[in-house]
């Protein structure tokens, strides 16, 4: 016999309070991808036999609908264009998350060196204060830096702003993003210190006229063909052509023409230790920056399935650019006769640039076209 106090368990009926939980196939994590077995989570297939850490915090940051995000880009633009379009450069690869940019850039290694070229500026002008050297400049120069040395910030921040930061938006991945985006703030943070610099001199030496680049950089017949070398290049839709137009192009006929073969050359002997640290700096960024480029674009020119048309894009680019930047470059001839020693002549200047140019087409695969004279 049952016991009284037992109370029989009852059944009762779940209610359905949501819709059922269905697993699709849809999601991003659903694709297999190189190391989707493997215990050490490698999503990519790395350059060298092991993953950096700079691939480690940089591929494939920015997911793409080619690679993982089966489910399609996320948003889109006005015109309908959803993420990145591949309509946006001429060029085209096979596979654009092939590039890992040399220098391997990411964040902790940007700050660090930005912070030490800040410190390593600011300790060459503080000891340059102390000793009262700006006095000791030759007047001859003094009026190049406050003219035409300062006239050169205006044409970085162009570059740096209105070229390289829209150029990396548009590129095809972080990867290419990142070294794109660095070249930008080289750049930016170069026009900053030009602007900074020729505070500093404004308050050490007497009567400089510390406005006068302004007047340089808008009026100035000798800086007007830099300008619209520059302005076109902010004006030019393509990502890959202004990456090419003006890294290739511009940086070594009329840039590092002008910082390395006039500034860098004439500064010392006229008592100027100062104004080459700042420049060699941008030198050194450009270097760096040139390494990029040039391994990116070879990248392209040697594409199995593009490269004999993206080649053949790039000699069209090099016939439409590079007549601006050689009559930028020669508009500026009249410079390296203003300071009192004659250093080097422009002719010898201008054919270094010219060397200089010929061997970054040649790294590329690139030729210039027969009807470009240099």
């Amino acid at each position: 016999m049952a016991d009284p106090t037992t109370v029989e368990p009852t059944t009762v009926e779940p209610t359905n309070t949501g819709p059922a939980i269905n697993i699709t196939n849809a999601g991003a994590g659903a694709s297999k991808f190189s190391g989707s077995d493997s215990r050490d989570f490698n999503y990519f297939t790395p350059k060298g036999r092991h993953a950096s850490v700079y691939e480690d915090v940089t591929v494939d940051v920015q997911p793409d609908p080619t690679r993982y995000l089966l489910q399609g880009w996320l948003y889109a633009f006005a015109d309908g264009v959803a993420g990145f379009s591949e309509t946006w450069t001429k060029l085209q690869s096979s596979d654009w998350h092939v590039f890992r940019d040399p220098n391997e850039q990411w964040h902790r290694t940007i700050y660090i060196r930005q912070a030490n070229t800040v410190r390593q500026i600011q300790q060459t002008l503080a000891m340059a204060k102390s000793q009262e050297v700006f006095v000791t400049w030759d007047k001859s120069w003094v009026k190049c830096v406050e003219t035409h040395v300062s006239a050169a910030m205006h044409a970085e921040y162009g570059l740096g702003m209105l070229v390289f930061v829209p150029a990396q938006r548009d590129a095809m991945t972080n990867m290419i993003n990142n070294a794109i985006c660095v070249n930008g703030m080289d750049k930016l943070r170069f026009s900053q210190d030009l602007a900074l610099y020729n505070l500093a001199l404004s308050e050490q030496i007497p009567n400089f006229d510390g406005t006068a680049h302004k007047q340089t950089w808008l009026k100035d017949p000798v800086w007007q063909g830099v300008r619209e070398n520059v302005e076109r290049l902010t004006a030019t839709p393509d990502w890959a052509e202004q990456l090419f137009a003006t890294n290739v192009i511009y940086e070594p006929l009329v840039g590092e023409l002008f910082r390395s073969q006039f500034v860098m050359q004439f500064a010392a002997p006229h008592g100027d230790f100062v104004t080459p640290v700042l420049f060699g700096i941008a030198e050194y960024d450009y270097e760096h920056n040139l390494a990029y480029t040039t391994d990116l674009l070879k990248m392209l020119a040697d594409d199995a399935k593009y490269g004999t048309a993206n080649k053949h894009i790039m000699g069209e680019w090099l016939a439409y650019w590079t007549p601006f930047s050689v009559a930028a470059a020669r508009q500026l001839q009249p410079i390296w006769s203003q300071p009192k020693h004659k250093v080097l002549r422009f002719e010898e200047a201008f054919d270094r640039a010219k060397h200089r140019f010929e061997s970054i087409l040649l790294k590329i695969g690139v030729q210039l076209p027969e009807e470009v004279q240099l």
